[in-house]
C-alpha cells in the first residue's frame, strides 16, 4: 500500500475547514489528518503528533495570533513539515514573506478544486522526486526551481496552450526522456523515475504526447501477465 501524505488544516471557519478536508480526502494519496481552528490548537497538535504531518494548509487570518507568526513558528520548530498557504490575503508583502520562508504554494481563496488538486499533486510529485534521488544534477535543480529547459519543448508549446493538469516544464522533461531513451521506448514507471514524478503522473503526460502526435503507444506481450504499455517517439 502506498504511503499517504498526512495533512493538517489550520482554518478558523469550520465550514471552510470541512470543505478543505473533503477536498484533500478526494485527492489520491492524501489524508486530512486533523483540523486546528487556532494557532494554539495547531501547535498543541504538532507537539504531540507522532509522526508529524507532512503538510500544513495554513490561513493567514486566524483568531489568536498572526498567521505569519504561526507560519514562522512552524517553519522554525518543524522544518520537516511543508506549508501551503490557503488564504484570502493578497497583499504582496504577505505573499513575499511566505515565499521567502519556503512555502510549497500559495492559494488564494476561494480556490477552485482543479487548482487545489494541481497544487497537492505537484507537492506529491516533488516528494516522490526527492525520495528517488541521492544526488541531483543541474537539470534536476533547474526543474525544481522552475527554470525552463531551452529547446526541449516545441516553440509553439506554451502553458496557455496546454490542458489543465499538464505543466509545460514537466512536459518538457517527459519529452526529453522519451526522445533520448536508448531502449525501444519507455514505460510510465521508467519515465516517472527519470523525471521525478509518480508513475500515474508520468502516464498522464505520456498519454498527452500520444494525443498530440508526439508519441505513439504500443503493447508488448513479452512476459506472462499484463501486457506492458510502452511509448515511443512518433516519426514520420
Amino acid at each position: 500500500m502506498k504511503p499517504t501524505i498526512q495533512v493538517l488544516i489550520i482554518e478558523d471557519d469550520f465550514r471552510v475547514a470541512n470543505i478543505n478536508q473533503e477536498l484533500v480526502n478526494q485527492i489520491e494519496g492524501f489524508h486530512a489528518e486533523a483540523i486546528a481552528k487556532t494557532g494554539d490548537e495547531a501547535i498543541a497538535f504538532l507537539e504531540q503528533a507522532e509522526p508529524l504531518p507532512d503538510l500544513v494548509l495554513l490561513d493567514v487570518f486566524i483568531p489568536d495570533r498572526s498567521g505569519l507568526n504561526l507560519f514562522w513558528e512552524i517553519r522554525s520548530a518543524y522544518r520537516g513539515v511543508d506549508i501551503i498557504m490557503l488564504s484570502a490575503a493578497t497583499d504582496a508583502k504577505t505573499i513575499e514573506e511566505t515565499v521567502r520562508g519556503g512555502i510549497s504554494d500559495y492559494l488564494i481563496k476561494p480556490v477552485d478544486f482543479v487548482r487545489f488538486q494541481e497544487s497537492l499533486l505537484r507537492y506529491k510529485d516533488q516528494k516522490t522526486f526527492f525520495s528517488s534521488k541521492v544526488d541531483l544534477e543541474q537539470s534536476d535543480i533547474d526543474r525544481l526551481i522552475g527554470r525552463q529547459h531551452i529547446g526541449v519543448i516545441k516553440e509553439d508549446m506554451h502553458q496557455g496552450d496546454l490542458p489543465k493538469g499538464i505543466d509545460a516544464l514537466t512536459l518538457s522533461d517527459v519529452l526529453e526522456v522519451l526522445n533520448t531513451s536508448p531502449a525501444p521506448g519507455v514505460n510510465a514507471m521508467e519515465t516517472g523515475q527519470a523525471v521525478g514524478v509518480s508513475r500515474s503522473t508520468a502516464r498522464r503526460y505520456l498519454e498527452h504526447l500520444v494525443s498530440t502526435g508526439d508519441a505513439k503507444a504500443q503493447l508488448n506481450y513479452g512476459e506472462i501477465g499484463r501486457p506492458e504499455r510502452r511509448y515511443i517517439p512518433w516519426t514520420e
